[in-house]
């Protein structure tokens, strides 16, 4: 097969993964020819589950069977999600072993309503872990307060994390310091382990846009004064990047200093940034805009396969970061000129976020209990 723009991406130093999962995927063979094409690996979460199941007749007959075994309505869940994440980590496997573990993962969240319970949550990141029985495996764990103690102690038992929901600079400093302490952990016991594991940090990146840019629009129709509109204007469309831009930042001095140093020397990984919630939203924006304007190595992008097709359309290779972090602190500065504080912005999307991901579980739970009560059993 002739090399495509996922193979010449990943020379570059950036992964894609896929931020998607369902039967059709899996069944068609469809999975099998993007991982040709050059895909790295796969993202899921409550959201896509909940559009997957309760949209679709694809796991149907699978909730009828598991119904008519005596199953609850979890049960059906998990047996369903992990089934789905296992299959997909088959078809990985080869990227995982080529790759030596870089690449080849498939994530699959802890249950959200255990989101703000440290030790339940743990609990059950341990239970996933071992219940889907594959080295290429990632549990999701949000960047909360609650949460960063659970990625710490998974991390500390050799199991690779994705820490997701991350918005802020102070968000992500937290995850990287829960990533530390959890390496350390692990070395104290099993320093062997260290090579062995791995884990993400996604940054969630166009609902930053989409936020601010409503506060920008607004702005803009209430003033008469045409430079500021203009002001404003060259404002738009520039904050979540160069919100990425800063967290970046942190990501390079972590993990070139001697704290990382330390743990470099017993072969331990970097925490690769992953950005998230990378399809265009606005019309206006290119259709690949937050993977033109988010590539640089060593990071992975996550994509809707939309934005993944776009990308092998008519993407192009070349780094994105030529500008540095002054520039970006320089665009935050100018939000807060204007009242708009990105920090606080970036908290409101992550208690949305968290919210969001527990009623995308509540209305699966809920259409996977309609569904088994409504279905037919089979003659």
């Amino acid at each position: 097969m002739s090399k495509t723009k996922l193979h010449e991406l990943s020379e570059f130093g950036q992964s894609m993964w896929l931020d998607y999962i369902s039967r059709p995927l899996l069944e068609t063979g469809t999975l099998k020819d993007l991982i040709g094409l050059g895909l790295r690996g796969m993202t899921s979460n409550p959201t896509i589950f909940n559009q997957s199941i309760s949209l679709t007749r694809d796991y149907d007959e699978k909730i009828i069977q598991l119904k008519e075994k005596g199953k609850s309505v979890f049960e059906i869940y998990d047996e369903l999600t992990i089934r789905d994440v296992q299959e997909a980590m088959d078809f990985f496997a080869p990227v995982y072993e080529k790759t030596a573990g870089l690449d080849g993962y498939v994530s699959l969240e802890i249950n959200p309503e255990l989101a703000m319970n440290t030790q339940a949550s743990i609990k059950e990141g341990m239970r996933l872990y071992k219940k889907v029985n594959r080295p290429n495996v990632m549990i999701k764990v949000p960047a909360t307060i609650p949460g960063f103690p659970v990625i710490e102690h998974l991390l500390g038992e050799g199991i690779p994390v994705n820490v997701t929901l991350i918005f802020s600079v102070e968000q992500y400093i937290q995850t990287l310091e829960a990533f530390v302490r959890g390496l350390e952990r692990l070395a104290s016991k099993n320093p062997s382990g260290l090579s062995k594991v791995r884990s993400v940090a996604s940054v969630f990146v166009s609902r930053i846009d989409t936020a601010i840019d409503q506060f920008l629009e607004d702005k803009i129709k209430t003033t008469q004064d045409q430079p500021l509109k203009n002001k404003l204007n060259a404002l738009k469309g520039k904050s979540a990047v160069a919100n990425s831009r800063l967290i970046f930042e942190q990501f390079q001095t972590l993990f070139q200093s001697p704290t990382f140093k330390a743990l470099a020397k017993k072969n331990a990984h970097e925490q690769r940034v992953l950005w998230a919630s990378t399809g265009t939203k606005n019309p206006q924006y290119s259709d690949i805009k937050y993977v033109s304007e988010l590539m640089t190595q060593p990071t992975v992008n996550t994509v809707p396969e939309k934005t993944l097709n776009a990308f092998l359309d008519h993407g192009v290779i070349r780094e994105a970061f030529t500008w540095d972090a002054k520039t970006a602190q320089q665009i935050v500065t100018s939000l807060k000129e204007q009242g708009i504080d990105l920090n606080t912005i970036c908290a409101n999307l992550l208690t949305e976020g968290v919210a969001a991901f527990e009623k995308s579980f509540a209305e699966l739970m809920a259409s996977i209990e309609k569904k088994a009560q409504s279905l037919s059993p089979r003659s």
